[in-house]
């Protein structure tokens, strides 16, 4: 599948401009192409109870599901000026239950697959048989 980068950034600075970043002041917007085509968003929203505000790939897996499943094939993160994010650990390991064999992710250093930013990730394999 060929991946139009720029088309999937505006995305994520589509999502990005519809953050709930009231605390922080630090909007994030995220977006992934999923293996039917289709695009999904998220973007973070904030609480006053800091820990449990939600980071915009929560909101992308949520509208994943809500839009019928499947599979990430390329994701995008950015902040509040349109500058590439590198997703956190937790994160990276939600996209990683997501994400179809091969998802690339769009980087500080450039285009990386999932395995690359989680090397030797717990997923769902891990637990079959138990």
């Amino acid at each position: 599948m060929d991946i139009d980068w720029d088309a999937l950034k505006a995305h994520a600075i589509e999502a990005m401009n519809t953050a709930y970043a009231p605390y922080s002041n630090f909007p994030v917007g995220a977006a992934a192409v999923v293996d039917d085509g289709r695009i999904v968003t998220g973007c973070n929203v904030e609480n006053a109870s800091y820990g449990v505000g939600l980071c915009a790939e929560c909101g992308l897996v949520s509208e994943l599901a809500r839009t019928g499943g499947g599979k990430l094939v390329a994701f995008s993160c950015v902040d509040g000026n349109g500058n590439t994010l590198m997703p956190c650990g937790r994160c990276r390991q939600l996209l990683f239950e997501h994400a179809a064999p091969g998802m690339v992710l769009d980087t500080v250093s450039g285009k990386k697959l999932i395995t690359e930013v989680l090397p030797d990730a717990f997923g769902p394999n891990d637990l079959k048989g138990n």
